[in-house]
């Protein structure tokens, strides 16, 4: 399939863009940019942009409630799983209450209660099955 559009943001609806922005950017790094205090933006030396928009009453379902509505969340690649689970939980992350992810990765919640993943290299390879070849719609 010819692609016609590219992923340049990933915007994250939140009470407090600014603050929320200063979390990411201490993890990831990069600049932030901002036209108003409505909405801030994360540039990093990749391809994709985190965009932070305020949004009244904004409030994250409980993780992993699987009644809650659908949602995305982020997931980063890390080089220790334990550092930067200390890292971010010093400043202002939290780990969540469920793991699934064994040794694997970890979930954790930004100060807006927004889950994320941090992840070795091997949870975060793509995986080896290629969908398009297989053409199985039971994915």
């Amino acid at each position: 399939m010819a692609s016609f559009a590219l992923l340049f943001a990933v915007t994250i609806d939140c009470p407090d863009p600014a603050n929320l922005a200063r979390f990411y950017l201490h993890f990831v790094g990069g600049h932030l940019h901002s036209s108003n205090p409505d909405y801030v933006v994360l540039t990093s030396g990749n391809n994709v942009r985190l965009d932070f928009q305020r949004v009244a009453n904004r409030r994250s379902p409980p993780w992993p409630d699987r009644a809650a509505p659908r949602r995305l969340h982020l997931d980063f690649r890390v080089e220790n799983l334990w550092e930067a689970e200390q890292f971010l939980v010093s400043n202002g992350a939290e780990l969540a209450s469920q793991q699934p992810g064994g040794e694997r990765f970890r979930v954790l919640l930004d100060p807006a209660g927004h889950p994320f993943c941090i992840a070795t290299d091997d949870a975060a390879d793509v995986p080896t099955r290629d969908v398009e070849a297989a053409r199985d719609d039971t994915l």
